[in-house]
Formats: structure tokens, sequence, C-alpha cells
């Protein structure tokens, strides 16, 4: 085991200060792993399937198209010739939401919702500003994106499901993709559906089992008992930062790009804010969210305003409730299922209830 760093989270609370009893805590869903239908009728998780129903997005992307300045926050749509949203590029933010053929993602194992969007989570090569469409670059990286159907954000988490994902190595052997856990057995908690039952503070690179060095020189190694594991940062950290180039640090302060925990991703993180940090109050402006937001939630018990969670939004599930992704205990890894309080940001469910802050990177 390598030194303590500041990745680590010695000194601030932990999940094993949480509230270990909630109300409706679900049981396991069937059995059964990840189901990922990306068109309708089937397909594998590399986007090679052909296009979906409906509108042909070739043939939106070569068509007329507009482009609409909206506020709150500022952000570009371009709309395509029938008035349908293409995309949406928030100002300061390198998340780029695109549409494109309609996939299905559902996990049988720990929930029976689904989630049903035709939102592809793309990044930009750099964070968006007013204008930007009218340069050389975007003219050309847009209409290639439209079509892409290479992994997304959203395609690119769901590599790593704990409900079963193949492993993906490189040419240097790293399994850089494949099923993901949360953490190390915690052999002092008992009960499989307690947060802290898997011990959390793995990071991507312990998921890699590589070495890394940050911009700022700083080196870390992985700890061998965490390898293929990430807690909720951590996972974020793999997807965002290694899989889709967003720098990335490894202190909890200001700095270019993702820092290591999430309270400090809401507050230091790049992007902009598009939910306010509320203190103690459960955040409800919902339709200020997009796809692929960050969404932060404080689940200590006594600490109703400290952040110690991190989430991925989706959008709305077959119930029409709002349901993120993130890598839990309960799941041993990412999950958008419900055991040990369901993935929801409405209502008034453990989570929903902790729901306190979003972010756009």
């Amino acid at each position: 085991m390598h030194s303590e760093h500041a990745g680590r989270r010695s000194g601030q609370p932990t999940r094993r200060a949480v509230f270990r009893t909630i109300a409706g805590v679900a049981a396991a869903g069937v059995a059964g792993g990840i189901a990922w239908d990306r068109f309708g009728h089937g397909g594998d998780d590399d986007g090679t399937s052909a296009a979906a129903a409906g509108s042909d997005p070739s043939a939106r992307a070569t068509g007329p198209h507009t482009f609409e300045r909206l506020s709150s926050p500022d952000r570009t749509v371009v709309r395509a010739g029938d008035g349908g949203t293409l995309a949406t590029f928030t100002d300061g933010a390198r998340t780029a939401v695109l549409t494109g053929p309609s996939r299905t993602f559902s996990e049988p194992r720990t929930t029976e919702a689904k989630v049903t969007t035709d939102a592809w989570v793309r990044v930009l090569p750099h964070a968006w500003q007013r204008g930007m469409e009218k340069s050389a670059w975007f003219k050309g990286w847009f209409r290639k994106t439209l079509v892409d159907s290479s992994p997304d954000v959203f395609a690119v988490a769901f590599q790593y499901s704990s409900a079963g994902a193949p492993d993906k190595h490189n040419k240097d052997g790293v399994r850089y993709a494949g099923t993901a856990h949360f953490g190390p057995r915690n052999s002092a908690v008992k009960n499989p559906l307690d947060f802290a039952y898997y011990d959390e503070q793995s990071d991507f690179y312990d998921y890699l089992g590589i070495d890394w060095t940050f911009p700022d020189g700083t080196r870390v190694q992985p700890e061998k008992a965490r390898y293929g594991c990430v807690d909720c940062s951590g996972f974020q950290r793999l997807v965002w930062g290694y899989r889709m180039g967003i720098p990335m640090h490894e202190t909890n302060t200001k700095g270019v790009g993702l820092p290591r925990r999430a309270y400090a991703i809401a507050a230091y993180g790049p992007g902009r804010v598009v939910i306010p940090h509320t203190g103690t109050k459960q955040a409800t402006d919902l339709d200020a969210l997009q796809p692929g937001d960050l969404v932060f939630f404080a689940i200590i018990k006594d600490k109703p305003d400290f952040i110690d969670h991190v989430g991925m939004y989706m959008g709305l599930d077959d119930q029409g409730r709002h349901r993120f992704y993130s890598s839990r205990s309960a799941a041993n890894g990412p999950t958008l299922g419900d055991l040990s309080g369901h993935a929801l940001l409405d209502g008034t469910d453990f989570y929903a209830r902790g729901f306190r802050a979003a972010r756009r990177l």
C-alpha cells in the first residue's frame, strides 16, 4: 500500500458516519445484468449499429439549421429545419448534448426502471463561448459529431456497470473498461446494504492498476486491493477525466480540471453550476438539468449540508422520474438501480432528500 496523499479521504467525514437506517430500502431486483438496447433492436457497445426509427440524423445534420440563444444558463441551441433540437452548448462548459438515435439503458439486477433517451453526451475540445458556431473548427466538428455513433459519455459510463460489462484492454494490456466495483470489502460492517459495506477511497488509477502522474507533478500509485474499484467521485474521474480527456488534479482545492472528492467537484470543478448548492434544502429545480450533468448529494447523518456523493444525471426513466447513475456501495459499483435508496432526484426517497446541487462540466 502506498503512502497517504491528498486523494485519499483522511480528515473528512466518510460514509461510515452515514445514516444507516433508510426507510424503503429496496431489496435486490431480479437476477440479471446490464441491458443496453442502443437502437430498439439490439446492438453492440461500440455504436456500430444502424440508425433508429424517426428522422434520419444524417439528413438533419446536412439539412438547414439555426442557432438560438437561451438563458438560465446562457447557452446556444441548434435547431433543425423542422424546429427540433439538434444540440445544446452551454457557455463555460465542455459538455454538449446532441440528438441522435434512441437508446434504452436498464439494469434488471437492481431496478425495473429503464431510461430511453435520444440524448448523446459529447465533450467539446474547448469550453463553449457565445458565437463559437461561427468558427471553422466547430462547423466540421458539429457535422461529424452529430452522426457519430461511437461511444458517448453514457456509453462509456456503462462500460463499467457493476451488473456486468465486458473487459476491454488497450495495446499495453491495461484493462481500461469492464465491470467496476466500489471498493474492498469492509469486514467491520455486516449489512450488505450499508453504505460502508464496501470501502470508499478508490480512484480511477486504482481501477486501472497503474501509476499516474498529474499535471502538477504529483505521482500516485494504485492500491492492489482496490484494483477494478472506483468510488463515486473516482468513477466520474474515470469517465470524464481518463476516458473523455477533461483534466484532473489530486487535491480538493481549486485547480485545472476535476478535483478528487464530490464536495470539491461541486465547488471547484470545471464548467458551470446549473443548480447552486442549497445548503440543507433539497434541490428541486429539475428543469435546469440536462443529460450528463453531475448531481451532488448530502448523505451523511447530521451533516445535511456536506456533499459526499456525486452521480450523473440520465434524464427521465420510463416512469417519468428523474434518474441518475453513480458508483455506490450497495450495488458494489456503478448503478442506476435502487438498492439502499432509489436512484431518483425527485420525490422523497433517500437520495432525492439529499439532492443539493448540479454542475455541467
